[in-house]
């Protein structure tokens, strides 16, 4: 291994352990490094502090999110299967014969598997037989962004969580920092499992981490996320501004208690559940 390579992935490993919190580490790896990793030790700290000390929340412009009404999930279960279906043609995600490999953008799961810090004793038996959607959170604050080396995941302006998958050296450093465990890694070429490719989306390739992008290609152009377009007109996914105090989504808030995601964290999940 040469010298860049190897000084490289000193700096990627740095970056990663300050954007995760690891300063002590990062401390003893860059005593005694070169010049060059020392400096970039430096910047990844620098970059840390400037995370945490902006406000949760951005003042202007956009900021999409989703409120999920879980019990119209309860009522209607094909709500889900159409979502999954809507998701998989739209992204070109491959469906592979084996579990072991693969790849979800949304998925329906356990209650206790998407709210894992609330009571699990004696739930009642809606909740008991029933699953949740649970895809990407678009946090405010992504602790994912802080830890690609490369960029290849970022946030955009309007406040959504998107990858460049050609920027991706599949190190899923991103994979370890998210606390909710949505993202996928295609250990396999995918482009032979995708029943029918969609023209208007990127295919992936082996070694490539991809997770939802909130349809970021289809708001872009005025339309619906494909998940939310495929629920239709009951309301089960509402999708929109957060900022803009007379959107949709922010009435929706303002009407109904919700929960979010792991809260605890302090990632700012742009997706809300109705309970």
């Amino acid at each position: 291994m040469d010298k860049k390579r190897r000084d490289f992935l000193k700096v990627a490993g740095i970056s990663t352990l300050a954007g995760l919190g690891g300063t002590a580490v990062v401390d003893k790896i860059v005593a005694g490094a070169s010049p060059a990793v020392a400096n970039a030790s430096t910047a990844a700290h620098a970059e840390k502090d400037t995370a945490h000390a902006k406000a949760p929340v951005a003042a202007t412009g956009k900021r999409y999110g989703m409120v999920i009404d879980v019990r119209k999930f309860q009522n209607d279960p094909s709500l889900g299967e159409k979502a999954e279906r809507a998701c998989i043609e739209a992204h070109n995600i491959p469906e592979f014969p084996e579990k072991k490999d693969e790849i979800k953008w949304i998925w329906m799961t356990n209650y206790e598997n998407c709210f894992p810090e609330k009571s699990q004793l004696y739930k009642d038996e809606t909740t008991e037989s029933h699953q949740v959607p649970v895809f990407c959170n678009h946090c405010d604050d992504p602790p994912c962004v802080r830890a690609c080396p490369t960029k290849a995941t970022f946030k955009n302006k309007d406040g959504v969580v998107i990858m460049d998958f050609h920027r991706c050296i599949g190190c899923r450093f991103c994979m370890a920092a998210c606390p909710y465990g949505m993202r996928s890694f295609n250990w396999r070429n995918p482009r032979p499992f995708i029943k029918e490719t969609n023209k208007q989306f990127p295919t992936r390739m082996r070694g490539v981490v991809e997770k939802c992008n909130f349809c970021a290609e289809r708001i872009g152009v005025g339309e619906q996320p494909a998940c939310v377009e495929a629920c239709g007109e009951s309301k089960a996914m509402v999708f929109g501004d957060l900022n803009d105090p007379h959107s949709e989504v922010r009435k929706i808030l303002k009407e109904n208690y919700t929960i979010q995601r792991k809260p605890s964290l302090g990632t700012h999940p742009s997706v809300f559940y109705i309970v």
